[in-house]
């Protein structure tokens, strides 16, 4: 199958959990992975493993310049994005009581608004394209 008839995928929270196994799985496959971690040192090794099919790119998802740089980075590479899973984030636990205000906003940043700043680069080319 030629590259233009495989995927594309940006995958957010790639260094370990879900996004890791979601990572490993995609390339495995033969899909084309822009593979994102705040550390994408810790990515080094899918890289050395599939140094054609998949790229590392520092991602900060609550920082909106580093998700547009993504972007351009994914697009770059490989010329499209068919993917985006969302994945990264981090569970807050903890009463009320227990945890900050700042604590609780970190949370909200990651795992609410820093989702919300990933996905709207990506609409407009998913609609214009009419799949993804």
């Amino acid at each position: 199958m030629s590259s233009n008839n495989k995927k594309v995928w940006l995958i957010t929270g790639s260094s370990s959990g879900f996004g890791r196994a979601l990572a490993e799985a995609v390339l495995k496959h033969g899909d084309r992975l822009i593979a994102t971690a705040r550390k994408p040192e810790q990515l080094n090794d899918l890289v050395s493993q599939y140094p054609e099919t998949v790229k590392a790119v520092r991602l900060d998802i609550t920082n909106k310049t580093a998700v547009k740089a993504a972007v351009d980075a994914a697009l770059e590479a490989f010329g499209r994005i068919d993917v985006l899973v969302n994945n990264a984030g981090y569970g807050l636990i903890g009463a009320l009581e227990e945890v900050s205000d700042e604590q609780i906003w970190r949370n909200f940043d990651t795992n609410l608004f820093g989702a919300n700043k990933t996905l709207a680069p990506f609409l407009r080319g998913l609609g214009d394209r009419k799949r993804g």
